[in-house]
This record gives structure tokens, C-alpha cells and sequence, in this order.
């Protein structure tokens, strides 16, 4: 026994000195400066992200601000990027993500995405997010500029930040601060479809937290204060969102119904695998979906196999506010290819884009800077030798956000570049 312990030891003392070797030799990426001229993008096809499309279309931008759109516009005193034959989308917005709070997913130390216990809406992605992430360059390479970084685990997990992909530390990447909480609705089922007996007991302990925390918000002046409460201020007055993550038709009703019995506001759907069932309520109601990535299997075989393709085409046909997300951390750079697959499936490329950019954008509360390519937002954009949601055309050449222009280098590009060299020398 204690000569396999030092084995392991010596194991895991390799193990890392291996990793701190290929991390010196890796260059570390610099986050971009600020814009410093006005930059004109010119001659490319322009996909606004609400449906609108410029051909040959130029977009001015100044101090990371969009101040021009359309097919004649100023170049005096800019840089100018010539761009025939290329795209320009807004900056792909991915809701639901734990981007910044894992790194590796087997590696403890890197993974900061939860609390103990079943209730911590105090606990806060934000001061968690790591702008050094490995991860985070390789999502810009096909056009994601902008994740919501969410805790995981507990009944209520935390509160989620909006955060952009660049940035030297926390505070120079927020978008968004504290804009909501998640929580994850008791199911009344669990794993393999087992009856949840500690559903009821679970239901009436969220209850009576809000309850207690709709009547500690009322008092303007609390005798003590209680930094869970606090926490879901936002959630009574309607300056916050709470986003519920709940699959099955009755759990969604019957979420909506509750939550807003106990005063809650603002509601989002993620996940909704049957949200269809239930579309005229969130319809009526107006409760947007984030639903859950399309690549995926139905989780009973009488489901139609193509029905994760379909459901964004047919929520939307039924007049719900969809959005599209991955989950994940590494696999948020899938996030333009599932919107490309539900294209395949009633959606127009467009309505596609819309609902990893603009609707994204709605849900998480900040269309008023980002989520389309309109005068007064954010130069948070891409440009892109082909089509963003095709991953055989998805090249992306140029990304800004706020009008930084952004580094696109990671890791992988960085191995590959190094090995590249090393076997083409061989072959002289």
C-alpha cells in the first residue's frame, strides 16, 4: 500500500510538471486594448440580427459604439477594413453556461461552479469568473463574444453575471452584473423516471423561503440583515430574473403559477424539453425558453427523433420568445451549429441567428446594448468568411467587442502552428 501511494505520487508530480511545462511554452493571450480610432467595416454582407440583411453594407463604429449602418457611410478620419465577399453578425450570446467557473472538468481545484447546500442565491458567479480560462479564446473562434456565467447545483444555485470574452480580470469582463437567479424546479420525477418522493417536502421548503424572503424585502428597514434575502430583492421588484430550470409540461405550469403566487416578477424557462405542450401558456403568460442544446436524443423513445431539431422552429411559430444555449463550458463553441441544425428543421437562417443573438439578448436583459447591429449598441461583432451557423463555412476572421479588437489565438491554434512547423521541416 505504501509503495503505491508513492507511486502516485510521483505520478501526479509528473503529471503537473508536464502541465507546467506546456503552460510556459503556450502563449498567454493578451486581452485587447480599447478602441482608439473609428473603424469602418465595409462591403460585406451585414446580418443585423433581427431578420434584416444589408448587401454590401459598411458598419462605422467609434469609442466601441456602432454610430453607422447601412450601404453609404462616412469613412472620413477611420480605419477601414475592406470586406467583400464576407459577413458580419453581432457577437453569438450564449444564456446558461458555466464559462469562467470550470476549467477541467476533472481537475477539483479548477471546477468553482456550485456551493453546499440547497439554497444560495448569495453565492455569485461573478467573483468566481476566471478571465484566464484556456476555454475562453477558443469559443471566440466561432463567434461567441458574450456567456452568462451560471452556478450549478442545490435547489436554488445562485446568482448568474453576464460576462464578455475578453478581459484582464472580473470586473473589466462583466456585461452585466447579478441580472438573475437560478433555480432548479423539484421535478416530479427522478433518475430513470422514479417517482420523486421528496418532492412535496422540497416544493413547501421553496414556499416558505420565498414567502420569508418576499416579506424580509418589504421591510424597509429589516432588524438583521440576511444576505440570502437580500439577494432576491430583485426577484419582488421585478430587477432581476429568475430563471427556473424545469423539462417536464406540468413542472413548467405549475412553476409559473407558483412563482408568481409568491410575488416573482420576471420568469425564464431553461431547459424545456416540453415546452411545446405547454406554448399557449408561456405564451399568454410571457415567459420566455432558453431552451437546452439541439443536439440531443428525446428522452422517451415514442418522441419523434427529430424533435430537439424542431422545437425551436415550433415554439417560435407558437409565439414564445426562444433562445438557444448549450450548457457547458468547452461546448458553448457549438452553440452557432445547433442554431444551424434547427435550420435544417423550419427555422430560416435568420430567425436561427435571432435566437442566439438578439432573443438571447432579451431574455438576459441587455438587447438595449448588444444582440444586433443597430446604431447606439455595442460593437460586440464578428466577421466571418461564410456562414456562422454552417460549421464547414463558420471561419471567423475579425471579432470585436465594445470595438476592442480581439486576439483570435488559443491553445490549440498555438500546438498546432508548433507542430505544423516541426513536420513541415521534415518533409524538406
Amino acid at each position: 500500500m505504501e509503495t503505491r501511494n508513492k507511486l502516485n505520487q510521483i505520478i501526479l508530480s509528473l503529471a503537473i510538471l508536464c502541465g507546467v511545462v506546456l503552460n510556459s511554452q503556450a502563449q498567454r493571450i493578451k486581452p485587447a486594448a480599447p478602441q482608439s480610432q473609428p473603424i469602418v467595416l465595409q462591403g460585406a454582407t451585414i446580418h443585423v440580427g433581427d431578420g434584416q440583411v444589408i448587401d454590401k453594407g459598411s458598419i462605422r463604429f467609434e469609442k466601441g459604439i456602432i454610430t453607422e449602418v447601412g450601404t453609404n457611410v462616412n469613412t472620413s478620419g477611420a480605419q477601414v477594413i475592406s470586406l467583400a465577399g464576407k459577413h458580419i453578425y453581432p457577437g453569438v450570446i450564449a444564456p446558461n453556461t458555466s464559462v469562467g467557473l470550470i476549467e477541467i472538468g476533472a481537475v477539483r481545484a479548477s471546477v468553482d461552479n456550485s456551493e453546499q447546500g440547497s439554497f444560495n442565491p448569495e453565492a455569485r458567479a461573478l467573483t468566481s469568473f476566471n478571465t484566464d480560462s484556456d476555454v475562453i479564446p477558443t469559443l471566440r473562434f466561432t463567434g461567441v463574444l458574450i456567456a452568462e456565467s451560471v452556478p450549478s447545483g442545490g435547489i436554488v444555485s445562485g446568482t448568474a453575471s453576464v460576462m464578455e470574452m475578453d478581459g484582464w480580470n472580473w470586473e473589466d469582463a462583466v456585461h452585466k452584473a447579478d441580472h438573475g437567479i437560478h433555480l432548479n424546479w423539484v421535478s416530479r420525477f427522478g433518475r430513470r423516471g422514479r417517482v420523486n418522493r421528496r418532492r412535496a417536502r422540497l416544493l413547501k421548503v421553496i414556499e416558505n423561503t420565498m414567502n420569508e424572503a418576499r416579506a424580509y424585502v418589504q421591510n424597509p428597514k429589516p432588524a438583521k440583515t440576511n444576505l440570502k434575502f437580500e439577494a432576491m430583492r430583485g426577484l419582488f421588484d421585478g430587477s432581476s430574473t429568475l430563471f427556473v430550470h424545469a423539462n417536464y409540461s406540468k413542472d413548467i405550469v405549475e412553476s409559473v403559477q407558483k412563482l408568481k403566487s409568491y410575488g416573482v416578477k420576471r420568469i425564464v424557462i431553461v431547459g424545456g424539453r416540453e415546452a411545446l405542450k405547454v406554448a399557449g401558456f408561456l405564451r399568454d403568460e410571457k415567459v420566455p425558453v432558453i431552451l437546452s442544446e439541439t443536439h440531443r436524443l428525446p428522452r422517451r423513445s415514442h418522441i419523434d427523433v427529430d424533435m430537439p431539431f424542431k422545437l425551436p422552429y415550433l415554439l417560435a411559430k407558437a409565439g414564445v420568445l426562444t433562445g438557444l444555449s448549450v450548457g457547458g463550458w468547452w461546448q458553448v463553441r457549438t452553440l452557432p451549429f445547433q442554431a444551424g441544425t434547427a435550420v435544417a428543421h423550419g427555422l430560416k437562417k435568420e430567425e436561427a441567428l435571432q435566437m442566439i443573438t438578439l432573443n438571447n439578448a432579451k431574455i438576459l436583459g441587455i438587447d438595449d446594448k448588444v444582440g444586433s447591429l443597430v446604431k447606439g449598441k455595442h460593437a460586440t461583432l464578428i466577421v466571418s468568411k461564410g456562414d456562422i451557423l454552417d460549421m464547414l463555412t463558420n471561419d471567423v476572421e475579425h471579432a470585436f467587442i465594445r470595438g476592442k479588437k480581439i486576439i483570435l489565438d488559443d491553445k490549440q491554434q498555438q500546438l498546432y502552428k508548433r507542430f505544423k512547423k516541426k513536420y513541415d521541416s521534415q518533409k524538406k
